[in-house]
């Protein structure tokens, strides 16, 4: 499984992306057929900061969660919780669902 932290608009420094590599690994917790975790980090001209969590999962199309925020940290912490709560619900229909 690959975490890949990518900044559009802006430079990703060290500790932006061990915060965002720290957030991306729990979500491997929530299902176990994740290929590739995307973090996008992008910055707008207005001071706010976008994040883009894309979650790659085997057998599957992908799990996309979109967040804005005015603080770098936030929009991450809001992007991640957005996927998590993704992978809980796809992994809820596929233990209900009878296959």
């Amino acid at each position: 499984m690959r975490v890949e932290v990518i900044g559009k608009h802006m430079d990703v420094t060290d500790a932006i992306r061990t915060y965002a590599l720290s957030k991306a690994d729990k979500l491997t917790k929530f299902l176990d057929m994740t290929q590739l975790i995307q973090v996008v980090l992008e910055a707008h001209k207005k001071g706010e900061f976008a994040a883009e969590v894309v979650v790659d999962v085997e057998h599957h199309d992908d799990f996309v969660a979109h967040a804005k925020a005015a603080d770098l940290y936030a929009a991450i912490d809001l992007a991640v919780d957005k996927a998590a709560r993704q992978l809980t619900d796809f992994k809820e229909r596929l233990k209900t669902n009878k296959r």
